[in-house]
């Protein structure tokens, strides 16, 4: 049990999935069935999609400023992805974590790895489509509107390359079936809680006997 007034510190949760398998949909999902749960606001160089909201979806910045951010140091991680520049800011998610959220990265490999480098209690999560014919199938959907037959095939390279560092991640889920994956994420973050809930309890109950 959380001490009397104290506050649970949140978990840092890492996911990272081929584009067009589907992880913006899920992590909302994910959202919205577990309390206390958010998604960490990227900044991005990139413009916003039909849609998109700033400071709701993305924190959108110019690449002058962004690139002034980096050497701020203000980014736990950035990255150029599809040659558009994302990074998650250091200040921002520490306070939603030293608030008691679970907050959500949902980044590339290239950021994971970063944070993964310079943060300690990290749960990485790797999100894959149910075979590579699927997310071809997503992808070329997606293109009939968003995206070029260019960009369709970089995307399907990078997808391979990621799926190549999948076992470097704390879990692997598959998104099947959309409801059975949010319920896996589900099912982790509940088991990731009980376990840093249980661990910050023995290390309290060593310190009584200690005085403290």
């Amino acid at each position: 049990m959380v001490a009397s007034g104290a506050v649970r510190r949140g978990i840092l949760l890492v996911l990272s999935a081929p584009s067009g398998t589907g992880k913006t949909t899920v992590v909302q999902k994910l959202i919205e069935r577990l309390p206390n749960v958010s998604r960490s606001r990227s900044y991005t160089s990139r413009l916003p999609r039909s849609g998109e909201r700033n400071g709701v979806d993305y924190n959108f910045v110019d690449e002058a400023r962004f690139r002034e951010m980096v050497s701020e140091g203000a980014f736990i991680e950035w990255a150029d992805v599809f040659g558009n520049l994302y990074g998650t800011s250091a200040v921002d998610t520490e306070v939603q974590l030293a608030a008691g959220q679970d907050v959500v990265l949902v980044i590339d490999v290239q950021g994971a790895r970063q944070v993964r480098e310079c943060l300690t209690n990290v749960v990485s999560i790797f999100l894959l489509p149910p075979s590579y014919s699927a997310l071809q199938q997503r992808l070329f959907e997606r293109s009939q509107s968003e995206i070029s037959a260019d960009e369709l095939d970089r995307r399907l390279v990078t997808a391979k390359a990621e799926v190549s560092v999948s076992q470097d991640y704390d879990y692997i889920v598959v998104n099947d079936e959309i409801e059975r994956c949010v319920g896996t994420l589900c099912n982790i973050v509940m088991a990731e809680r009980s376990t840093a809930e249980s661990m910050r309890v023995d290390a309290t109950q060593i310190a009584e006997t200690f005085g403290a």
